[in-house]
């Protein structure tokens, strides 16, 4: 959980006053677009980095990679449901590319800490690159062998490779959690600092203003 930085007493009351089912969300894209699924720590930075990039629509924060059912925060948190935090990013494959997402995927996180991402420690926080198809996974895999034999990482990638399968909303609070809590400690001691490294290591394109 994240309480190394964020006081105990200040999650405590956002779980017990913001508590909401979780909800099995729909993978299938509008016409025209696409969906992607990725794990890579706090999801609360995760849908903040995503959401900068030129071409994507939108990024929600859930849980996949389980197999519970409507799992809760605290479920999660419990690193007993097999779920980790992550994202559905909605894009435009016209804008964007799965290849430019799984660059944003690496480019936003350390993949070579097992169930670890920064403070955060468990299961849950454990990186996952979430494939549809054949071709996505092909895709993952040539950008792990690529990254490995760059030596752009000092230890091994242990990003999981999987299938993607449900994936559950979280609840409402989790959503745009950067833009709405600022101030928050979490938020200006981790998120906002790895948000501010990625942008100085992606490549590609990213919003106005982002």
């Amino acid at each position: 959980m994240k309480i190394k930085i964020a006081s105990l007493a200040l999650v405590m009351f956002t779980i017990l006053s913001c508590k909401a089912q979780t909800e099995k969300l729909s993978l299938t894209p509008k016409a025209g677009k696409a969906v992607a699924v990725f794990a890579e720590g706090c999801f609360w930075c995760s849908e903040h980095v995503f959401e900068a990039v030129v071409g994507v629509d939108e990024a929600v924060s859930g849980y996949s990679g389980g197999t519970m059912k409507n799992p809760s925060y605290e479920q999660v948190g419990s690193n007993k449901t097999g779920h980790a935090e992550a994202v559905a990013v909605f894009y435009d494959p016209k804008k964007v590319s799965y290849s430019q997402l799984v660059d944003v995927f690496f480019a936003s996180q350390d993949p070579t800490t097992p169930n670890q991402q920064g403070p955060d420690r468990g299961s849950s926080y454990r990186s996952i690159a979430f494939y549809a198809n054949a071709v996505e996974k092909k895709i993952i895999e040539d950008k792990i062998k690529e990254l490995t034999a760059k030596k752009v990482f000092a230890n091994p990638i242990v990003t999981e490779v999987k299938p993607v399968t449900a994936f559950y909303k979280a609840e409402d609070y989790h959503q745009d959690y950067v833009k709405h809590n600022p101030n928050q400690p979490y938020v200006k001691g981790v998120s906002v600092p790895r948000y501010n490294k990625f942008k100085k290591t992606y490549k590609g394109a990213l919003k106005p203003n982002s």
